[in-house]
C-alpha cells in the first residue's frame, strides 16, 4: 500500500524537475543566442576608441550589466541596445536580427557604414530604430515594413541613394515619427506613406525627392511637423 503511493509520488516529482531542467535550458539557451548575437557584433566594430565594448562585453560579466546592453525583466533578454554617440566604427553582422526581443536600437551618431543586414527584418518587437549620423550605404530596404509595432524611424545623415520603397510603409501602421533627411535619396514619395494615420512628425528635407504633394497628405491628421525643403518637390 504504502509502495503504490510513493509511485505516483515520485512520478510527479520526476515530472516536476524535467520542466524545471528544460525552462532552465530554455533561458541559458536564449541567452546564449543574445550574447552571440552582440559578440558578432562586437566582433564586427573595428574602432573603439573608448574602449566600450573591449573592456566591457566579454564573458567574465553577465550580458545584461554589458554598457549599452538592457534585459527586460521577466524573460531575462535583450529588449534595448543603445550604442548611440561612442564613436564606433564597423558594420552591422546579420546576427543582429537574432536578438528576437529587442524593442528598441540606437546606433546614432557612430561610423557604422555599409548595407543594412537584411536580418533586422526580424526583430518583430522593435518600436523604435534610430540609424542615423552614420555611414550606411545602398538603397533603403523595402523589408523596413516588416515591423507592425514600429513608432520610431530615423535614417537621417547616411548614405543612402535611390528611391524610397514604394510599399515600404504598407505594414508600419503604428509608425509615429520618420526622419529620412539628408541621404541623397531620389524619386517620388511612395503613396503608402500616407496611411500611416498615426504618423506626427515627418522630416524628408535635403534629398532629390520630387514630383507633386499629393491630396492624400490630408489623411495624416495627426501629423504636427512637416520638413520637406530642399527637395525637387
Amino acid at each position: 500500500m504504502g509502495n503504490t503511493r510513493f509511485i505516483p509520488a515520485l512520478t510527479v516529482a520526476l515530472l516536476l524537475l524535467n520542466f524545471v531542467v528544460s525552462f532552465s535550458t530554455k533561458i541559458t539557451t536564449n541567452i546564449s543566442t543574445d550574447q552571440s548575437a552582440l559578440l558578432a557584433l562586437k566582433a564586427h566594430v573595428i574602432n573603439d576608441p573608448q574602449n566600450l565594448l573591449t573592456t566591457n562585453w566579454s564573458s567574465a560579466f553577465y550580458i545584461c550589466k554589458w554598457i549599452g546592453v538592457t534585459c527586460g525583466s521577466r524573460h531575462r533578454r535583450v529588449i534595448a541596445l543603445d550604442l548611440s554617440n561612442m564613436s564606433l566604427s564597423g558594420f552591422l553582422p546579420p546576427h543582429i536580427g537574432n536578438l528576437s526581443f529587442l524593442t528598441w536600437l540606437n546606433m546614432k551618431n557612430n561610423n557604422f557604414h555599409g548595407p543594412l543586414p537584411a536580418q533586422l527584418a526580424n526583430l518583430h518587437r522593435v518600436k523604435y530604430i534610430q540609424l542615423s549620423f552614420n555611414g550606411f550605404y545602398g538603397e533603403i530596404p523595402s523589408w523596413f515594413g516588416s515591423f507592425p509595432k514600429l513608432k520610431y524611424l530615423s535614417l537621417s545623415h547616411n548614405n543612402f541613394t535611390g528611391e524610397i520603397p514604394s510599399n515600404m510603409f504598407e505594414g508600419l501602421p503604428r509608425l509615429q515619427v520618420l526622419y529620412l533627411a539628408k541621404d541623397g535619396l531620389s524619386g517620388k514619395i511612395p503613396m503608402s506613406l500616407f496611411e500611416c494615420k498615426e504618423l506626427q512628425d515627418i522630416d524628408l528635407a535635403g534629398n532629390k525627392l520630387e514630383g507633386i504633394l499629393p491630396k492624400e497628405i490630408g489623411n495624416l491628421t495627426m501629423l504636427k511637423i512637416l520638413q520637406l525643403h530642399n527637395n525637387l518637390i
